[in-house]
């Protein structure tokens, strides 16, 4: 599968700690206050050496519009909200897609799918075969036109994990 082109005039670039700020602010306008997760938090998460986060800014002034927070980890492992990305061990390998979100001027661009198509093409070169992540904010079809499904969570500790997203929040999973 290739990956479709991102509109003119935004580019794509990985994300690092100087981000945090711009991406608070986008998560803040895309899910309001029931998601937002700390500063600290993200900070660890875009300096861990398993991160692979990606953003869309804008060609002229750079400015972050969108992003999609990922990780190399283990199929069945949970991100809580606000929880660090853990280091993944050697077996089962995944990517994980812990948050995504795109300003409204962005909207029915693309730009979501050409960042999940961007990673999933990237974890298929690392020689991944799975993809996974939490659904939360009734966001379950979108997943699956993803190519996502809901996968069981038969673990006490991950189910905990779950929780922590909320009423809705699903467990889903796709094959790369």
């Amino acid at each position: 599968m290739t990956v479709s082109a991102l509109p003119a005039p935004w580019m794509l670039r990985g994300l690092n700690a100087r981000d945090v700020d711009c991406l608070l602010h986008v998560q803040t306008i895309c899910y309001g206050d029931e998601f937002l997760e700390s500063r600290e938090v993200f900070a660890q998460r875009l300096t861990a050496p398993h991160h692979c986060s990606v953003g869309v800014v804008h060609a002229s002034d750079h400015t972050l519009k969108a992003y999609l927070a990922a990780y190399w980890s283990n199929l069945g492992k949970i991100t809580p909200l606000d929880g660090h990305f853990t280091v993944p061990t050697a077996n089962d390998p995944v990517l994980y897609l812990h948050d995504m979100s795109v300003l409204p001027e962005l909207a029915g661009q693309g730009v979501a799918r050409y960042l999940v198509q961007h990673l999933m093409h990237h974890a298929r070169q690392r020689g991944l075969r799975q993809a996974a992540l939490v659904s939360v904010q009734g966001s379950q079809t979108y997943w699956e036109r993803q190519g996502f499904s809901v996968s069981p969570v038969l673990d006490a500790q991950q189910s905990m994990h779950l929780e922590t997203y909320g009423d809705g929040a699903l467990y889903m999973t796709a094959a790369l």
